[in-house]
């Protein structure tokens, strides 16, 4: 186990017990010696984490204090990161900008040993970026799946026939070069996939379909088991 992983380990140890934890006992769970349990509570002191205790009597965080909310291990932290570093290659201008605030606030957040993962950028997710969407904010239809409110769609299909189409929006999904809307459409009766290149037009339409969301997710769910969904709606 790397050093930031153990001190992450050591912090939710003494955290989370109701007394005293020895060196031993942590040494066993840690699967190291004592005596590297020392050195890391040394370090962990050094950094102003308040840990009390000493030799044969175990250790605790002092009363009164609290860690931030949310702690990752340093293989956590690498996949926040990578994940991170994937959304610069959708189209979704305001989930970029939203990772780039999360990646501040996760780096102002965790302890010393973990906001080194943040700053060797040493993880990279490579390839071309999407381009950006035109005529479909994605983020107006992220927010229709959240409040599960209908979508009016300009849409023209594969073959370059155009259609409107009334939508209950479930999903999205982003590849590479493009992202889809996973809907069901009152128009077919059915879900369908609707490319966002594809949209010409799109809008919010104040009509909601309260508490079928999960429903109609557990049948596209159901239906991808059998088929890959469609490209296109």
């Amino acid at each position: 186990m790397r050093k930031a992983s153990r001190l992450f380990e050591i912090i939710q140890i003494v955290r989370l017990a109701r007394q005293p934890v020895t060196a031993a006992m942590m040494a066993e769970q840690l699967e190291v010696t004592v005596r590297s349990v020392y050195r890391d509570i040394a370090a962990l002191q050094a950094m102003r984490v308040p840990i009390e205790g000493g030799r044969g009597i175990g250790y605790i965080l002092r009363p009164g204090f609290d860690l931030p909310p949310l702690m990752f291990s340093i293989e956590e932290m690498e996949a926040i990161v990578l994940s991170l570093a994937l959304l610069e290659r959708t189209g979704d201008s305001e989930l970029k900008q939203a990772a780039k605030r999360v990646s501040a606030k996760i780096a102002g957040a965790v302890p010393p040993p973990l906001r080194q993962t943040f700053d060797a950028n040493a993880l990279h997710a490579w390839g071309f970026a999407a381009p950006s969407v035109g005529a479909v904010d994605l983020a107006l239809v992220r927010r229709a799946i959240r409040d599960e409110e209908k979508l009016d769609l300009s849409y023209r299909d594969e073959l370059g026939r155009a259609s409107e189409r009334l939508i209950r929006p479930i999903a999205l999904i982003y590849y590479a070069e493009t992202a889809n809307i996973v809907a069901w459409c009152e128009l077919r009766q059915a879900i369908r996939n609707f490319r966002s290149d594809r949209i010409e037009a799109c809008q919010a339409t104040g009509l909601r379909f309260k508490g079928e969301g999960d429903r109609l997710r557990q049948i596209w769910v159901s239906g991808w088991e059998t088929t890959a969904p469609a490209a296109a709606g």
